[in-house]
């Protein structure tokens, strides 16, 4: 695994709006970037992006020709964050759950295929550079009451895995994150300990610029990461124990 010096840098960020991807976005200036395309389905949700070095692009992830259209017009980019994500469903036997289940696949897995699939060639044209997927701590272990949205990331982690090996043949890096509970909208009804979304942009550059190819970047995650690995199965009961003290809260 390579590792990939953001000073100097062009990335491009989807789901720059708002949480990590937002913090990405400030934390990538502040680093010394030489560009950064800012990406969101609705480029004014972006706000005033008050920096030279900033280019707005509409983007929604579920739009293959938005995700051309946006690998067209960032020819020069050398690390693609895929950072754009849903989280809808919150069981799994309610009427409304397949659709919700088809949403986060479309937003969470089969978006990041999609921007792959279209930034390779200009990756591979520009030296190799990286691919950095925004997974979550869910995706190793299915957290029961998101556990379409644990699915579509269990599925994420599966694509980061085979692109690593896929796309090292061009001599692209491809880092997986996986965060634990982030301060942003989509964890506002948990009432657990949250990381901050800076702390974690912060800890993702750093997984980034040190080549490490699983970032944990959050005290959550570095602890569950280590449970993960030593047992799964562990990590299952670890998780299933989680929701149900929190039911009983």
């Amino acid at each position: 695994m390579n590792a990939q010096r953001i000073e100097g840098t062009v990335a491009l960020v989807t789901g720059a709006n708002r949480g990590i991807g937002q913090a990405l976005i400030k934390a990538l200036l502040a680093r010394g970037a030489k560009k950064v395309y800012a990406t969101a389905r609705d480029p004014q949700s972006l706000g005033d992006l008050n920096d030279e070095r900033l280019v707005v692009l509409p983007l929604d992830v579920t739009d293959a020709d938005q995700i051309r259209a946006a690998a067209e017009a960032a020819p020069d980019v050398a690390i693609v964050f895929s950072n754009a994500g849903v989280a809808l469903g919150r069981g799994i036997a309610e009427a409304s759950v397949l659709g919700q289940a088809r949403r986060e696949m479309e937003v969470n897995y089969f978006g990041p295929l999609q921007l792959i699939q279209s930034f390779a060639p200009a990756l591979a044209r520009n030296g190799g550079g990286a691919v950095v997927t925004v997974g979550s701590a869910a995706g190793l272990t299915n957290i029961p009451f998101l556990p379409t949205y644990s699915a579509s990331k269990a599925a994420l982690h599966s694509l980061t895995q085979a692109a690593r090996v896929l796309l090292g043949s061009q001599g692209t890096s491809v880092f997986g994150v996986y965060p634990g509970p982030v301060d942003t909208d989509m964890s506002r009804e948990l009432e657990v300990p949250k990381a901050s979304a800076r702390d974690v942009a912060s800890a993702i550059l750093d997984g980034v610029e040190a080549g490490q190819e699983d970032i944990l970047p959050d005290p959550f995650a570095v602890e569950f990461g280590r449970q993960f690995e030593s047992s799964p199965k562990a990590s299952e009961r670890q998780m299933a124990a989680m929701v149900a003290a929190l039911a009983a809260a």
